[in-house]
């Protein structure tokens, strides 16, 4: 919908999103079998969570389109039932904890950066 100019913030928009580049997360397993030091559950996610508007934003400045069209959270509901519950109108505010405490250094802090190195704009 974004690249065909039409994509929009679902529901409220103020959901956040725990988001991570492909690097990082390639980098974070890396660190992991190199590094004896981390043990258990790792959040695997940026350290700077997003709302849906916040992503809804960058995601349409790096495509160089519009961000016009709202979806509201009934018709989310209405298309994709439980799971656009789940999915894309539940908020998680997910830390990497572990993973700064351990010395891990992200490639990409900065969501825009990261959406511009993973769709090459």
């Amino acid at each position: 919908p974004f690249l065909m100019g039409v994509g929009g913030v679902l529901g409220s928009a103020q959901q956040y999103m725990s988001w991570i580049s492909l690097d990082d997360v390639v980098g974070i397993i890396d660190y992991a079998l190199v590094h004896d030091i981390l043990v258990g559950p790792v959040n695997v996610v940026s350290p700077q969570p997003v709302t849906n508007r916040e992503f809804t934003k960058a995601l349409g400045q790096v495509l160089h389109r519009p961000v016009v069209t709202p979806i509201p959270a009934f018709m989310v509901r209405l298309m994709f039932g439980e799971m656009g519950d789940a999915l894309l109108l539940s908020s998680a505010r997910v830390q990497p904890n572990k993973l700064i405490e351990n010395g891990y250094h992200f490639q990409y802090l900065e969501l825009s950066g990261a959406l511009r190195h993973l769709l090459a704009r």
